[in-house]
């Protein structure tokens, strides 16, 4: 049977077919049954409200290259895919949903909103992991998981109890991000920091006792009604006779003291500052050191509430100008000055983030990052590389503080904690006492014991932040906290592959957990990759909508192409990529490159089957290092394990990039453009026999190696040349064989150095041949003289490759040359120099015309784009595009001429 593949390689039906193929037939599923070393990667769980961005593309492409690697290498695999439910991402969809329709979920109830929430899930979201699909991410599908499927919901609730009954959660007024859109207390994750254009207004506050007045600056004007004290630097001679004073708060007519704390910093404006305990985070920290008051003047939705006095019920920026006009009628306001600044906004509600005073729960962090501080700094685990983000990961922990851990939104783990509501009138206050249960049974039964059997509870009605459950993700997703056997042998998992920018909200808070509740770091690894940036080298961004849509390029290059180019570009772990890319056209040419890659792998695999006979690799059987093989075969195969090896080392070490270009150069340089060329006379039908099954087994053997050293950064391409090649059935796939080992026994430096010079004078013929216009069907004369006898001898032993590859009919080598051999042109290739005559090869009458036509031509053309230059109107009304244009036009002919006057010396 002869087995070939298509003329034309057509991407998008053959990565439709294997991704088919592996999925239906559970390719990668997980079996710790089956023993083994394990190697375990968690995905970094997408939003379940997410679509394919180029930033998951990179990702997953860099994670499916380690674990497809790993299987390869025998490793007992699992890459355990999942979402998060995104709490604020899949409420804020909904409720505009119900604006649309002219409700609010309020009017639906929580348990309606709750399955409309999961309506919408079955219906809508699927679609990152069906994208994820089209990447060819080689993960356990039948073990894919949702953070609030019901493995991991119970999860979430074993660990809230556990640490609330440790006394490492507490429910607490805290000063927290709240997001009045959203009406819910927001994460730092969910913050973004933006800088506007601002007002920074001076007012004074009267000294209490008539001798004066302390000038402050702020901001936020309105947040004055909640001052409760004005602070000075205790260093500061100015302000150190009045610490102790009292000033008289404006409007509010408030009676509060001068304090004195290092915080303050005396250079900045006044040197004094108002202190809003209530309102700003380092005014929070001053007020618990210093006892002060801490009156809130906000409510929720962002609306001053009863302590703001007459700006009560007024939006808070309306409230700031009411209050700016009010100091300045009291004669108080100094001055305004425009103040560029930095304000925190909330990433879904669109809205400035208000600090604020609020009764939430938290997560005592200090136990918990200490655990973790031990693994780093006694264990060095986990390893991050590139190592210098240990140091980031290591002050992170140092300086967190407790965690804030309830939101005010309705989609999410509900917080299991039951309010005896009968204790205070029927409602939730903050005095309200409440039992902590996995369930409402549990808890009633807890209540009951406390408060009696006719106690009243009502749920907390606030749900967990969705860093809380993502932090159990790698062990949760096991089965924790029962002893599954996942977690037994798949935990703690092998690497984790993730951005920089959420060291600190994720990765931290997955060792914290992990070390608290399973005595163990969740990874060995923690691989931290950069961005890919736009074509200009900017950041993507939504706000700057310069995102590059990784599914349009797979439908116009193909997954592999895209996949192969993300991770080629890598220069060094965790480097920034940039990606070309032309907006006009959608178009890349680095993807481009890397689909022409693909196209010459098909067309070189094709050459090959065509000349094995219908044999496979096995039928032909292994070339051997015996007598057997020729010198080119025995180069070939040098190189190859070379490339193995390299292979292997990047791949360990995280060079991605680096066995990427490897690879790259090998197959395309190595093999296509010097090995097929090499052993095409030997594959001819009345070539040696013994030379020519020595090709055919050398030509299978190199290929399939390729095609398994390929196999982890472009899977579909590789797959179904493999399958052609070995003519294996549908019971077998490439994904699952063993990755190349190297044979160092047939690595021979000295003879891959011996083919740089033969390639070396091959090209150095090629390019003279092409100078003088010497014919592709005319055979040339070389003489290769070199005074290095080594030089000589090496030439001589691949003559017949250099007669072959570059035309050469009559191949001389010597070490010295005879004066008469006429007209010649000559070249150097190290220390040899090659003569080719001319006499009857070349009309050089003819040629010398040619040269002298084009060199007229394109002085010709210089002397035009100068005149163009040196008229200054041109250059003046000329957009600087054209302008630049011709200048490289110009500099590009001076250097054609330049060439032609140089082959006119010679002819």
């Amino acid at each position: 049977m002869t087995a070939n593949l298509p003329p034309q390689y057509d991407p998008k039906a053959t990565e439709a077919k294997w991704q088919k193929y592996w999925e239906d037939n559970q390719t990668f599923k997980a079996d710790p049954e089956a023993g083994g070393e394990p190697y375990c990667v968690v995905i970094p769980p997408p939003n379940v409200t997410g679509s394919l961005h180029m930033g998951h593309a990179f990702e997953e492409t860099l994670i499916d290259v380690l674990v497809r690697y790993h299987r390869m290498t025998g490793r007992n695999t699992l890459w355990l895919p999942g979402t998060d439910h995104a709490s604020i991402a899949v409420q804020t969809i909904l409720e505009k949903q119900l604006k649309a329709e002219g409700k609010t979920r309020h009017d639906l109830g929580r348990e309606k909103f709750l399955e409309r929430a999961w309506e919408w899930k079955a219906e809508s979201g699927n679609t990152i992991t069906n994208q994820l699909r089209s990447l060819g991410v080689s993960v356990d599908w039948s073990r894919e998981r949702f953070t609030m499927d019901e493995g991991l919901s119970a999860a979430v609730l074993e660990a809230f109890v556990r640490l609330y009954d440790e006394g490492l959660i507490y429910r607490g007024n805290y000063l927290v991000n709240w997001c009045p859109a959203s009406q819910s207390a927001v994460s730092d994750l969910e913050v973004d920091q933006q800088e506007v254009e601002g007002h920074l207004w001076h007012f004074r506050y009267p000294l209490t006792d008539g001798s004066g007045y302390l000038e402050v600056a702020t901001t936020r004007p309105e947040t004055m009604l909640g001052d409760t004290g004005v602070a000075v630097n205790p260093q500061d001679d100015r302000y150190k006779h009045l610490i102790g004073k009292t000033v008289t708060l404006p409007i509010v007519n408030r009676e509060i003291p001068i304090i004195a704390d290092e915080f303050v910093d005396p250079t900045f404006g006044t040197g004094c500052v108002k202190v809003t305990p209530a309102h700003d985070p380092n005014d929070f920290e001053m007020g618990k050191r210093h006892n002060l008051p801490f009156i809130n003047i906000m409510n929720k939705d962002g609306t001053l509430n009863e302590n703001a006095g007459e700006f009560q019920g007024q939006d808070r920026f309306v409230a700031r100008k009411n209050v700016v006009q009010r100091l300045e009628t009291d004669g108080v306001l100094v001055k305004i000055e425009d103040y560029k600044h930095t304000v925190p906004y909330s990433e879904r509600g669109k809205v400035p983030v208000e600090p604020l005073l609020s009764t939430q729960w938290f997560v005592k962090i200090d136990p918990l990052s200490q655990r973790a501080l031990e693994a780093l700094d006694q264990s060095n685990s986990p390893v991050f590389v590139p190592d210098r983000w240990t140091k980031v990961y290591r002050d992170w922990l140092v300086k967190l503080k407790d965690w804030c851990i309830s939101r005010q939104l309705w989609w999410g783990h509900q917080i299991p904690a039951w309010y005896a509501v009968s204790e205070t009138q029927g409602e939730i206050t903050d005095t309200t006492p409440f039992v902590v249960a996995k369930t409402e049974a549990e808890a009633q039964e807890k209540a009951t014991a406390k408060f009696g059997k006719d106690v009243q509870l009502a749920r907390d009605p606030d749900v967990l932040d969705t860093w809380f459950s993502s932090g159990l993700w790698p062990f949760s997703t096991m089965g924790w906290p029962d002893e599954t056997k996942d977690l037994e042998f798949y935990y703690p998992t092998a690497t984790l592959v993730t951005g920089f920018d959420i060291i600190f909200f994720w990765v931290a808070r997955m060792t914290m957990m992990a070390g608290h509740f399973t005595g163990k770091m969740p990874f060995d690894t923690v691989y931290i990759h950069g961005l890919v940036l736009d074509e200009n080298g900017q950041k993507m961004s939504k706000s700057k909508n310069n995102g590059i849509d990784p599914l349009l390029l797979i439908g116009k290059y193909g997954t592999d192409a895209l996949r192969y180019t993300l991770v080629k570009e890598v220069v060094g772990a965790g480097q920034n990529i940039r990606m070309e890319y032309d907006r006009k056209t959608d178009e890349s040419k680095s993807v481009e490159a890397s689909r022409n890659f693909t196209n010459k792998l098909w067309n070189a695999a094709r050459f090959v089957m065509m000349n094995l006979e219908g044999q496979t690799p096995q039928q032909l059987g292994s070339p051997s290092g015996g007598g057997g093989l020729e010198l080119c075969d025995r180069w070939i195969l040098s190189r190859y394990y070379q490339v193995v090896q390299q292979s292997r080392n990047c791949l360990e070490n995280y060079g991605l990039g680096e066995a990427a270009k490897g690879l790259y150069e090998f197959i395309w340089g190595d093999f296509c453009d010097w090995y097929i060329e090499l052993v095409k006379s030997r594959l001819q039908q009345d070539a040696e026999p013994n030379s020519k099954k020595v090709a055919q087994q050398t030509f299978a053997f190199v290929l399939e190696g390729i095609l398994k050293l390929l196999h982890p950064f472009m899977p579909h391409i590789t797959e179904e040349i493999w399958h052609t090649l070995t003519q294996t059935g549908d019971d077998k796939c490439l994904a699952l064989q063993a990755y190349p080992e190297a044979d160092i026994s047939l690595i021979d430096a000295e003879l891959e150095q011996q083919f740089e010079l033969l390639f070396g004078t091959i090209r150095t013929i090629r390019n003279l041949r092409a100078d003088a216009d010497i014919k592709p069907s005319v055979k040339v004369t070389a003489i290769l003289q070199s005074e290095s006898e080594k030089e000589r001898q090496i030439i001589s032993d691949g003559g017949v490759y250099i007669q072959d590859l570059a035309k050469v009919e009559n191949l001389t080598v010597t070490a010295s040359v005879d004066a008469d051999l006429g007209q010649t042109i000559a070249g150097v290739v190290g220390t040899v120099q090659v003569l080719i005559p001319l006499a009857g090869v070349v009309d050089l009458a003819a040629l010398r015309a040619k040269l002298e036509k084009k060199l007229s031509k394109v002085e010709a053309e210089i002397k035009h784009t100068a005149a163009r230059l040196t008229n200054q109107k041109f250059v003046d009304k000329a957009t600087p595009d054209v302008v630049q244009g011709a200048r490289d036009a110009l500099a590009e002919a001076e250097k054609q001429a330049e060439i032609l006057r140089d082959r006119l010396k010679v002819f």
